[in-house]
């Protein structure tokens, strides 16, 4: 599917099976190919640094900071699908991270590596196909709000962090199941063609090939 040409969301004929199921069972061994990453085991396990995880952030900035334009380009639009949502919004929370982790002067200290910026210039891309944009939001935010969790109870425990972690707190959800059941249900009232939504399927299995290269990148910088 181009990027270059916005996906047009056609009600008829609409793909039977649920989009958040499709993408479950889709992105399966992506998912777990990424989670599988030798930077991410050894953050998880207590083996890096707090240097590591700065660095963790410092890419996070840039793919967030790129998503979340695509999202207010859609709102703005009035074409977001209902799945652009203030209370997942991450930059400030990124930006608040970096500047506990390395000061106030941080732009200046961090860098993007060559798969962060490929991630982000594919979500540029991307940014005004709503079918495109779900595929990619759906891969960090329900990832925050579900693995995201244990990783910073992990991250907190090994490298003694009590500052430079808000970026897994959603502060505007009470309950984060309830929050992400209802996401799911705005993923599959969206009216999609079986041929957009397995366009949804493989973009999002991209997004993992692309979270899965930055982790390599991350890794051989750090994991030694």
């Amino acid at each position: 599917m181009s990027a270059a040409t916005p996906t047009t969301l056609d009600a008829d004929p609409v793909a039977t099976v649920p989009l958040s199921a499709a993408l479950r069972a889709g992105t399966r061994q992506e998912h777990s190919e990424a989670e599988r990453s030798s930077f991410v085991e050894r953050l998880v396990a207590g083996e890096l640094d707090v240097a590591a995880y700065t660095d963790l952030a410092a890419q996070q900035h840039a793919v967030y900071t790129a998503l979340e334009a695509a999202g207010a380009r859609l709102r703005a639009a009035d074409a977001d699908g209902g799945l652009v949502f203030d209370e997942l919004e991450r930059v400030p929370a990124i930006e608040a991270d970096l500047a506990a982790l390395l000061g106030e002067g941080w732009r200046a200290q961090v860098r993007v590596l060559p798969a962060t910026a490929a991630y982000a210039t594919r979500l540029q891309a991307v940014g005004d196909d709503l079918v495109l944009y779900a595929a990619h939001a759906y891969t960090r935010y329900l990832g925050d709000l579900s693995g995201g969790q244990v990783l910073q109870r992990m991250i907190a425990r090994h490298y003694g962090l009590t500052t430079g972690l808000s970026f897994y707190d959603f502060p505007q959800i009470h309950r984060l199941k309830p929050f992400k059941d209802v996401y799911r249900e705005r993923l599959d009232a969206l009216p999609l063609t079986p041929a957009q939504q397995a366009g949804v399927v493989a973009e999002a299995q991209l997004a993992f090939r692309l979270n899965r290269a930055m982790f390599t990148d991350l890794g051989a910088v750090h994991v030694r």
